[in-house]
């Protein structure tokens, strides 16, 4: 098939290595030129803008960091909106706002084109390895159609519902691991100064009911003071801000999510915010001044 790929990040870059592994004929755009040269080396095409890569693509994929950069790429002059005919396809796998994703969809729409909104978890390592979640939402049949696709680059591909079903359920998907990553934290840091190795802590209760997913990705790094990103704190703080405005608008008070939203503001403020998002641990060293790190 031949693919159209936007957006070369941290996430997206590894994303359409798997896809080119997988034999797809590719063509990508980033502004960053250095992505762009990689991939062009392992045998894709490079375009100069989305309204080439969707010329030149049976579907296009954008993985970017927010909504206004996916309206940008989508709807603006030179953007893929202007080269896609219909019955392509376009799969936005950013995570984005809900209600992006429709507007998105809904212009679209009026040029025969159809769309998903297919959020990924997992963060760096898993986009690697081509495991990645995917939430998907949109029509059955695109979906359908589309799955074997989504599937060399993610473990799971789910359909949650229409359009923007995907995005929202990503949304809850990072309040889970914000606040799974601000609860082993604060247990990891409340053991280190008890004058416990965390790193038994870890290995104690791993196994039982607090052990989780987060806790055993985020947990070593933790340990080990690593906060290099696989998935920075600033796009965290992007989607808790997507989930507290999603949930406004619906009636849906979110406690939580907007204390972790301002321990990451408090990071962000201290020039954190381009950690991974385990250096949360962080705000709470500073409150106890203490630092939760494994004993040499």
């Amino acid at each position: 098939m031949k693919i159209g790929f936007i957006g070369l990040g941290i996430m997206g870059k590894p994303m359409a290595k798997n896809l080119l592994k997988a034999g797809h004929e590719l063509v990508v755009h980033d502004r960053a030129v250095a992505p762009v040269s990689e991939l062009v080396a392992a045998g894709a095409r490079a375009a100069s803008n989305g309204k080439e890569v969707a010329q030149a693509s049976d579907l296009v994929i954008t993985m970017l960091p927010n909504s206004p950069h996916v309206k940008s790429a989508v709807l603006d002059e030179g953007g893929v909106l202007e080269g896609m005919a219909p019955g392509k396809i376009l799969v936005d796998m950013s995570s984005i706002a809900p209600g992006a994703a429709q507007e998105i969809a809904a212009e679209l729409a009026k040029k025969g084109v159809d769309m998903l909104d297919a959020p990924v978890s997992g963060g760096e390592p898993k986009a690697i390895e081509g495991t990645l979640s995917i939430m998907v939402g949109g029509k059955e049949a695109v979906f359908e159609r589309c799955r074997p696709l989504l599937l060399q680059m993610g473990a799971s591909a789910v359909l949650c519902g229409d359009i923007g079903a995907g995005n929202t359920t990503k949304l809850a998907n990072q309040i889970v691991v914000a606040l799974n990553i601000a609860a082993v934290s604060e247990a990891f840091v409340l053991a280190a100064k008890a004058g416990l190795d965390p790193e038994t802590v870890f290995k104690a209760i791993r196994g039982g009911l607090a052990g989780s997913t987060v806790m055993e990705a985020k947990g070593p790094m933790i340990l080990a003071g690593n906060f290099k990103p696989g998935f920075r704190i600033d796009l965290h703080i992007k989607d808790l801000a997507n989930a507290l405005e999603t949930g406004h608008e619906i009636g849906v008070p979110l406690p939580l999510t907007s204390q972790v939203m301002e321990m990451m503001q408090a990071l962000k403020v201290d020039g954190k915010s381009g950690n991974d998002h385990s250096g949360l641990v962080q705000y709470y060293e500073k409150l106890a001044q203490f630092e939760a790190r494994r004993r040499p």
